[in-house]
């Protein structure tokens, strides 16, 4: 089998792998392959091709670092999940008071419980989640 097959065949399995890890890592390793495909088929002996095939891999290492290390330093502008529903606000739909009630948020009913325990919110008010306790959204009026 020609050298150049067998690194096109390793390339293929790479990027295949990094389809389903999503990891980056294989895609750096997948594009070496391809790149080392192309000399093997150009004519450059196998020892040759172990070289390109490693100085691409650690070329692709030290392109990616910068940018994966800003990504892990930098913190999160926009929220996520259960925390992007903090500040926002609901319609009551059942009575709210310390211990039960429902809300609407954000086109989902959600389960609530007043945020000050002598506080109790009738339905039709408009409440602001300040957190959300499990699965519960802890609610006070709007003013």
């Amino acid at each position: 089998m020609d050298p150049w097959l067998v690194w096109l065949i390793i390339a293929l399995v790479l990027a295949i792998a990094e389809i389903f890890t999503l990891t980056a890592a294989l895609g750096m390793l997948a594009v070496a392959g391809f790149v080392t495909a192309g000399t093997a088929a150009i004519g450059l002996p196998v020892p040759g091709q172990l070289v390109v095939f490693s100085v691409v891999s650690a070329l692709g290492v030290l392109l990616a670092r910068p940018w994966a290390r800003r990504a892990m330093v930098q913190p999160r502008l926009e929220r996520f999940g259960v925390e992007a529903l903090v500040g926002a606000s609901a319609h009551v739909l059942r009575e709210v008071n310390a211990h039960e009630g429902l809300v609407r948020l954000r086109g989902e009913d959600w389960t609530a419980r007043s945020y000050d325990e002598s506080v109790v919110i009738p339905a039709g008010s408009t409440v602001d989640v300040l957190h959300i306790d499990g699965s519960i959204a802890v609610v006070y009026p709007r003013e």
